[in-house]
Protein backbone atom coordinates (compact mmCIF):
# COMPACT_ATOMS: atom_id res chain seq x y z
CA UNK A 1 0.00 0.00 0.00
CA UNK A 2 1.89 3.08 -0.87
CA UNK A 3 2.45 5.70 1.46
CA UNK A 4 0.68 8.74 2.34
CA UNK A 5 3.06 11.74 1.16
CA UNK A 6 2.88 15.16 2.99
CA UNK A 7 4.19 18.17 2.31
CA UNK A 8 5.61 20.33 5.72
CA UNK A 9 5.25 24.41 5.49
CA UNK A 10 6.60 26.09 8.84
CA UNK A 11 8.67 28.63 9.05
CA UNK A 12 10.19 28.26 12.58
CA UNK A 13 13.09 25.37 12.24
CA UNK A 14 12.61 24.20 15.44
CA UNK A 15 9.01 22.80 14.56
CA UNK A 16 9.72 21.91 10.91
CA UNK A 17 12.46 19.38 12.21
CA UNK A 18 10.20 18.06 15.06
CA UNK A 19 6.99 17.93 12.49
CA UNK A 20 9.24 15.84 9.81
CA UNK A 21 10.88 14.08 12.41
CA UNK A 22 7.23 12.77 14.29
CA UNK A 23 5.83 12.15 10.51
CA UNK A 24 8.89 10.47 8.54
CA UNK A 25 8.52 7.68 12.05
CA UNK A 26 5.17 6.75 10.90
CA UNK A 27 5.86 3.65 8.56
CA UNK A 28 2.44 4.65 6.86
CA UNK A 29 4.02 8.39 6.21
CA UNK A 30 6.46 10.10 4.11
CA UNK A 31 7.79 13.45 3.87
CA UNK A 32 7.73 14.49 0.53
CA UNK A 33 9.40 18.25 1.19
CA UNK A 34 9.21 20.97 4.14
CA UNK A 35 9.80 24.81 3.35
CA UNK A 36 10.01 27.58 5.32
CA UNK A 37 7.63 29.52 3.57
CA UNK A 38 4.24 30.32 2.07
CA UNK A 39 5.11 30.65 -1.65
CA UNK A 40 8.03 27.75 -1.48
CA UNK A 41 4.59 25.94 0.11
CA UNK A 42 2.50 26.70 -2.93
CA UNK A 43 5.69 25.82 -5.55
CA UNK A 44 6.64 22.27 -3.70
CA UNK A 45 2.98 21.82 -3.53
CA UNK A 46 2.52 22.14 -7.72
CA UNK A 47 5.75 20.32 -8.63
CA UNK A 48 4.84 17.39 -5.95
CA UNK A 49 1.10 16.93 -5.86
CA UNK A 50 1.13 15.39 -2.01
CA UNK A 51 -1.54 13.61 -0.51
CA UNK A 52 -1.63 16.39 1.95
CA UNK A 53 0.18 19.68 3.55
CA UNK A 54 0.71 20.55 7.04
CA UNK A 55 0.37 24.56 6.87
CA UNK A 56 1.40 27.41 9.73
CA UNK A 57 -0.62 30.29 9.79
CA UNK A 58 2.20 32.94 10.56
CA UNK A 59 4.70 32.45 7.36
CA UNK A 60 7.36 34.76 5.34
CA UNK A 61 7.23 35.93 2.37
CA UNK A 62 3.23 34.51 1.83
CA UNK A 63 1.20 33.73 4.51
CA UNK A 64 -0.46 30.44 5.14
CA UNK A 65 -3.88 31.81 4.58
CA UNK A 66 -2.78 33.44 1.20
CA UNK A 67 -0.97 30.02 0.68
CA UNK A 68 -4.34 28.15 1.44
CA UNK A 69 -6.63 30.27 -1.22
CA UNK A 70 -3.58 29.65 -3.71
CA UNK A 71 -3.60 25.97 -3.11
CA UNK A 72 -7.41 25.28 -3.00
CA UNK A 73 -8.27 27.55 -5.89
CA UNK A 74 -5.34 26.18 -8.23
CA UNK A 75 -4.22 22.80 -7.28
CA UNK A 76 -6.43 21.66 -4.07
CA UNK A 77 -5.22 19.78 -2.08
CA UNK A 78 -5.70 18.46 1.94
CA UNK A 79 -4.50 20.94 4.53
CA UNK A 80 -4.02 20.51 8.16
CA UNK A 81 -3.20 23.81 9.53
CA UNK A 82 -0.78 23.15 12.78
CA UNK A 83 -0.48 26.65 14.03
CA UNK A 84 -0.15 28.72 17.24
CA UNK A 85 -3.72 29.70 18.90
CA UNK A 86 -2.94 31.94 21.60
CA UNK A 87 -2.84 35.37 19.45
CA UNK A 88 -6.58 36.72 18.54
CA UNK A 89 -5.43 37.73 14.99
CA UNK A 90 -3.96 34.74 13.83
CA UNK A 91 -6.99 32.92 15.13
CA UNK A 92 -9.06 35.10 13.02
CA UNK A 93 -6.80 34.14 10.37
CA UNK A 94 -6.93 30.16 11.01
CA UNK A 95 -10.70 30.60 10.29
CA UNK A 96 -10.02 32.23 7.39
CA UNK A 97 -8.14 29.31 5.82
CA UNK A 98 -10.80 27.01 7.24
CA UNK A 99 -13.62 28.92 5.11
CA UNK A 100 -11.20 29.28 2.06
CA UNK A 101 -11.03 25.02 2.03
CA UNK A 102 -8.36 23.96 4.92
CA UNK A 103 -9.83 20.76 6.52
CA UNK A 104 -8.86 20.95 9.94
CA UNK A 105 -6.46 22.78 12.53
CA UNK A 106 -4.11 21.36 15.17
CA UNK A 107 -2.17 23.60 17.82
CA UNK A 108 1.47 23.54 17.62
CA UNK A 109 3.37 21.71 20.53
CA UNK A 110 4.60 23.79 22.96
CA UNK A 111 7.68 22.05 23.89
CA UNK A 112 6.48 21.05 27.56
CA UNK A 113 4.18 17.74 26.40
CA UNK A 114 5.65 14.95 29.02
CA UNK A 115 4.54 11.75 26.66
CA UNK A 116 3.62 11.69 23.04
CA UNK A 117 0.21 12.68 23.12
CA UNK A 118 0.85 15.20 20.97
CA UNK A 119 2.89 12.75 17.94
CA UNK A 120 -0.13 10.40 18.42
CA UNK A 121 -2.36 13.51 17.55
CA UNK A 122 -0.50 14.94 14.55
CA UNK A 123 -0.01 11.43 13.12
CA UNK A 124 -3.91 10.37 13.80
CA UNK A 125 -4.79 14.22 11.99
CA UNK A 126 -2.73 14.25 9.19
CA UNK A 127 -4.00 10.30 8.07
CA UNK A 128 -7.38 11.70 8.50
CA UNK A 129 -7.38 14.90 6.70
CA UNK A 130 -5.26 12.98 3.82
CA UNK A 131 -8.24 10.74 3.27
CA UNK A 132 -10.74 13.87 2.67
CA UNK A 133 -11.56 14.34 -1.12
CA UNK A 134 -11.25 18.12 -1.33
CA UNK A 135 -12.38 20.23 -4.49
CA UNK A 136 -11.46 23.84 -5.96
CA UNK A 137 -12.05 26.66 -4.04
CA UNK A 138 -11.48 30.14 -5.11
CA UNK A 139 -11.61 32.83 -2.87
CA UNK A 140 -10.10 35.76 -2.93
CA UNK A 141 -12.40 36.48 0.59
CA UNK A 142 -15.24 34.73 1.84
CA UNK A 143 -18.27 35.50 -0.13
CA UNK A 144 -21.63 35.70 1.16
CA UNK A 145 -24.23 33.77 -0.51
CA UNK A 146 -27.36 35.76 -1.51
CA UNK A 147 -29.90 32.73 -2.50
CA UNK A 148 -33.63 34.33 -3.94
CA UNK A 149 -34.90 30.72 -4.22
CA UNK A 150 -37.37 29.69 -2.01
CA UNK A 151 -37.28 26.26 -0.42
CA UNK A 152 -40.06 25.19 0.20
CA UNK A 153 -40.04 22.33 3.22
CA UNK A 154 -42.34 19.22 3.20
CA UNK A 155 -46.21 19.74 3.63
CA UNK A 156 -45.63 16.82 6.12
CA UNK A 157 -47.42 16.81 9.39
CA UNK A 158 -44.48 16.50 11.70
CA UNK A 159 -43.37 19.57 10.49
CA UNK A 160 -46.82 21.52 9.72
CA UNK A 161 -47.87 22.38 13.25
CA UNK A 162 -46.70 24.75 16.43
CA UNK A 163 -44.86 28.15 16.47
CA UNK A 164 -41.68 27.47 15.59
CA UNK A 165 -39.31 28.92 18.60
CA UNK A 166 -35.94 28.03 18.33
CA UNK A 167 -33.20 26.52 15.90
CA UNK A 168 -30.38 24.40 16.39
CA UNK A 169 -27.61 23.69 14.12
CA UNK A 170 -24.53 21.83 14.81
CA UNK A 171 -21.45 20.91 12.82
CA UNK A 172 -17.69 19.65 12.94
CA UNK A 173 -15.05 18.91 10.39
CA UNK A 174 -15.77 21.63 7.65
CA UNK A 175 -18.29 23.60 10.55
CA UNK A 176 -16.58 26.99 10.36
CA UNK A 177 -16.77 27.39 6.60
CA UNK A 178 -20.38 25.97 6.27
CA UNK A 179 -21.70 28.07 9.53
CA UNK A 180 -19.96 31.48 7.86
CA UNK A 181 -21.89 30.93 4.57
CA UNK A 182 -25.46 30.25 6.25
CA UNK A 183 -24.97 32.96 8.93
CA UNK A 184 -23.89 35.14 5.39
CA UNK A 185 -26.89 34.53 3.92
CA UNK A 186 -30.00 34.67 6.49
CA UNK A 187 -31.70 38.60 6.77
CA UNK A 188 -30.82 40.84 9.56
CA UNK A 189 -34.78 40.54 9.99
CA UNK A 190 -34.24 37.17 11.17
CA UNK A 191 -36.86 35.81 13.33
CA UNK A 192 -35.74 33.22 15.55
CA UNK A 193 -32.76 32.40 18.15
CA UNK A 194 -30.25 30.26 16.85
CA UNK A 195 -28.59 27.56 19.31
CA UNK A 196 -24.73 26.67 17.46
CA UNK A 197 -23.08 23.26 18.65
CA UNK A 198 -19.40 23.42 16.29
CA UNK A 199 -16.73 20.67 17.15
CA UNK A 200 -13.49 22.48 17.23
CA UNK A 201 -10.13 22.13 19.09
CA UNK A 202 -10.61 24.15 22.47
CA UNK A 203 -7.23 26.00 21.97
CA UNK A 204 -8.84 27.59 18.49
CA UNK A 205 -12.18 27.97 19.80
CA UNK A 206 -11.90 31.25 22.03
CA UNK A 207 -12.49 33.94 19.34
CA UNK A 208 -14.95 31.45 16.54
CA UNK A 209 -18.12 33.66 18.32
CA UNK A 210 -16.50 36.85 17.60
CA UNK A 211 -15.25 35.73 14.32
CA UNK A 212 -18.64 34.39 12.99
CA UNK A 213 -20.32 37.42 14.35
CA UNK A 214 -18.49 39.36 11.29
CA UNK A 215 -19.09 37.17 8.82
CA UNK A 216 -22.89 37.28 9.73
CA UNK A 217 -25.79 40.25 9.87
CA UNK A 218 -27.41 38.06 12.80
CA UNK A 219 -25.75 38.74 16.17
CA UNK A 220 -23.36 35.98 17.12
CA UNK A 221 -22.09 35.15 20.43
CA UNK A 222 -21.83 32.88 23.15
CA UNK A 223 -24.54 31.66 25.02
CA UNK A 224 -25.12 32.62 28.77
CA UNK A 225 -25.40 29.73 31.48
CA UNK A 226 -28.83 30.60 33.10
CA UNK A 227 -30.13 33.07 30.23
CA UNK A 228 -33.88 32.49 28.93
CA UNK A 229 -34.12 30.90 25.29
CA UNK A 230 -34.75 34.47 23.76
CA UNK A 231 -38.22 35.09 22.63
CA UNK A 232 -39.63 34.84 18.68
CA UNK A 233 -38.31 38.74 17.00
CA UNK A 234 -34.87 37.93 18.88
CA UNK A 235 -32.63 37.06 15.89
CA UNK A 236 -29.14 36.07 17.89
CA UNK A 237 -27.07 33.06 17.54
CA UNK A 238 -26.51 31.52 20.85
CA UNK A 239 -22.78 29.34 20.37
CA UNK A 240 -21.52 26.57 23.13
CA UNK A 241 -18.70 27.84 24.81
CA UNK A 242 -15.14 25.90 24.56
CA UNK A 243 -15.98 22.65 26.80
CA UNK A 244 -19.74 23.05 28.02
CA UNK A 245 -22.79 21.32 26.38
CA UNK A 246 -25.23 23.61 25.58
CA UNK A 247 -28.87 22.39 26.58
CA UNK A 248 -32.61 24.18 26.92
CA UNK A 249 -34.21 23.33 30.25
CA UNK A 250 -37.77 25.09 31.39
CA UNK A 251 -37.35 27.64 29.07
CA UNK A 252 -33.73 28.52 29.92
CA UNK A 253 -30.33 27.97 28.20
CA UNK A 254 -27.80 25.66 30.63
CA UNK A 255 -23.74 25.10 30.18
CA UNK A 256 -22.83 21.86 31.80
CA UNK A 257 -19.80 19.72 32.48
CA UNK A 258 -21.27 16.53 31.96
CA UNK A 259 -19.40 13.65 30.17
CA UNK A 260 -18.66 14.19 26.93
CA UNK A 261 -20.74 12.45 24.24
CA UNK A 262 -19.25 10.50 21.01
CA UNK A 263 -15.81 12.49 22.55
CA UNK A 264 -17.36 15.55 22.02
CA UNK A 265 -18.04 18.44 24.56
CA UNK A 266 -19.92 19.92 23.62
CA UNK A 267 -22.27 17.58 22.01
CA UNK A 268 -24.28 18.22 19.55
CA UNK A 269 -26.84 14.77 20.10
CA UNK A 270 -26.91 16.62 23.60
CA UNK A 271 -28.46 20.01 22.38
CA UNK A 272 -30.78 18.67 20.07
CA UNK A 273 -32.21 15.86 22.68
CA UNK A 274 -32.96 18.82 25.00
CA UNK A 275 -34.53 20.78 22.29
CA UNK A 276 -36.83 17.84 21.50
CA UNK A 277 -37.89 17.23 25.16
CA UNK A 278 -38.12 21.35 25.80
CA UNK A 279 -39.40 22.45 22.89
CA UNK A 280 -41.02 19.55 20.44
CA UNK A 281 -42.88 20.50 17.41
CA UNK A 282 -41.91 24.03 18.20
CA UNK A 283 -37.94 23.08 17.48
CA UNK A 284 -36.20 22.44 14.40
CA UNK A 285 -32.66 21.85 13.81
CA UNK A 286 -30.00 21.36 11.23
CA UNK A 287 -26.85 19.24 11.26
CA UNK A 288 -24.06 20.00 8.70
CA UNK A 289 -20.69 18.18 7.83
CA UNK A 290 -18.52 16.45 10.31
CA UNK A 291 -16.59 13.61 10.97
CA UNK A 292 -18.29 10.74 13.19
CA UNK A 293 -22.04 10.33 14.14
CA UNK A 294 -22.71 13.20 17.16
CA UNK A 295 -25.74 15.25 16.25
CA UNK A 296 -27.48 12.06 14.04
CA UNK A 297 -29.53 10.49 16.92
CA UNK A 298 -30.82 14.18 18.16
CA UNK A 299 -31.77 15.13 14.89
CA UNK A 300 -34.06 11.51 14.96
CA UNK A 301 -35.43 12.61 18.31
CA UNK A 302 -36.44 16.11 16.92
CA UNK A 303 -37.95 14.37 14.33
CA UNK A 304 -40.09 12.08 16.44
CA UNK A 305 -40.80 14.84 18.81
CA UNK A 306 -42.91 16.69 15.40
CA UNK A 307 -39.57 18.93 14.85
CA UNK A 308 -38.31 20.29 11.67
CA UNK A 309 -35.34 18.66 10.47
CA UNK A 310 -32.46 19.18 7.99
CA UNK A 311 -29.12 17.30 6.93
CA UNK A 312 -26.68 18.42 4.73
CA UNK A 313 -25.92 16.73 1.57
CA UNK A 314 -23.21 14.60 0.51
CA UNK A 315 -22.10 16.55 -2.29
CA UNK A 316 -21.37 19.72 -0.73
CA UNK A 317 -19.96 18.46 2.64
CA UNK A 318 -16.39 18.52 3.57
CA UNK A 319 -17.13 15.06 5.50
CA UNK A 320 -20.38 13.48 5.28
CA UNK A 321 -19.90 11.64 8.47
CA UNK A 322 -22.47 12.97 10.57
CA UNK A 323 -25.08 14.33 8.37
CA UNK A 324 -24.72 11.10 6.24
CA UNK A 325 -25.38 9.25 9.37
CA UNK A 326 -28.61 11.64 10.48
CA UNK A 327 -29.40 10.25 6.84
CA UNK A 328 -29.43 6.63 7.27
CA UNK A 329 -31.29 6.70 10.41
CA UNK A 330 -34.15 8.91 8.29
CA UNK A 331 -33.63 11.45 10.88
CA UNK A 332 -33.73 14.55 7.98
CA UNK A 333 -37.13 15.22 6.73
CA UNK A 334 -34.82 17.50 4.17
CA UNK A 335 -31.63 16.76 2.74
CA UNK A 336 -30.00 19.90 1.64
CA UNK A 337 -27.22 21.39 -0.44
CA UNK A 338 -25.25 24.08 1.48
CA UNK A 339 -26.38 26.93 -0.36
CA UNK A 340 -30.08 26.14 0.48
CA UNK A 341 -29.84 25.84 3.92
CA UNK A 342 -30.37 29.59 4.60
CA UNK A 343 -33.28 29.38 2.82
CA UNK A 344 -35.24 26.72 3.91
CA UNK A 345 -34.41 28.19 7.95
CA UNK A 346 -35.50 31.31 6.44
CA UNK A 347 -38.66 29.73 5.13
CA UNK A 348 -39.27 28.33 8.40
CA UNK A 349 -38.64 30.81 10.65
CA UNK A 350 -41.58 32.36 9.29
CA UNK A 351 -43.94 29.58 10.10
Amino acid sequence: MPRTRVLVVEDSLTVRKRLVEVLSADSDLEVVADVADGKAGIERCQALRPDVVTLDMMLPVMTGLAATEYIMAYCPTPILIVSASTNRGELFRTYEALAAGAVDVLDKPLGQEIDDAWERQLVAAVKLVAKIKVITHPRARLAAVRSSSAVAFPPKSESAHGELRCIAIGASTGGPAALAQILAALPQSFPLPILLVLHIGTAFASALADWLDGQSRIRVRHAVDGEPLPSRGSGVVLMAPPDRHLVIRSGKLCLTNDPERHSCRPSVDVLFESLALELGSGAAACLLTGMGRDGAQGLLAVRRAGGATIAQDEESSVVFGMPGEAVRLSAAIQILPLDKVAPALTVLARR
